[in-house]
């Protein structure tokens, strides 16, 4: 329940998200580049980067409510037809999410690159953790 009224909040009180925390963010930034206080820079630059994460966090928290309304929406009919309701896992809807991502850089025509790019990151974590070549003599031994 406390999901729903999380969306509820965020449709109510948009303009602070929209509107607001950019606006509070510019005058933030404004305030550390005129700061000489190290312990105000420093208190300035944390508030800076929980807006930074509110306004972040905003389209993918929409991208979440949308994908659980959909299937909300089907199970209901589902429910109307006498079908058992069936309860979306987390990792369903991790699956849903990613699809959707895919499908929204495949419009856009990024997609090529980002799989590219994922897969350099895959392989510099794959040759992180390979061991080092041991040297000749050592292998005799």
């Amino acid at each position: 329940m406390f999901f729903c009224c999380n969306t509820r909040f965020r449709k109510r009180y948009s303009f602070l998200f929209e509107v607001e925390l950019p606006a509070e963010k510019e005058r933030l930034q404004k305030l550390i580049r005129k700061s000489k206080d190290p312990n105000a820079v420093e208190e300035l630059k944390s508030h800076l980067s929980w807006i930074d994460k509110q306004i972040k966090s905003g389209p993918r928290k929409s991208a979440d409510s949308e994908i659980l309304s959909k299937h909300i929406k089907k199970e209901r009919e589902a429910a109307r037809r006498g079908k058992q309701p069936y309860y979306l896992k987390k990792s369903e809807i991790r699956e849903r999410k990613l699809i959707q991502k895919y499908n929204e850089l495949k419009a856009a025509g990024k997609l090529d690159s980002y799989i590219e790019k994922r897969q350099k990151k895959n392989a510099s974590k794959d040759h992180r953790y390979m061991p080092y070549r041991r040297s000749g003599n050592d292998a005799q031994e």
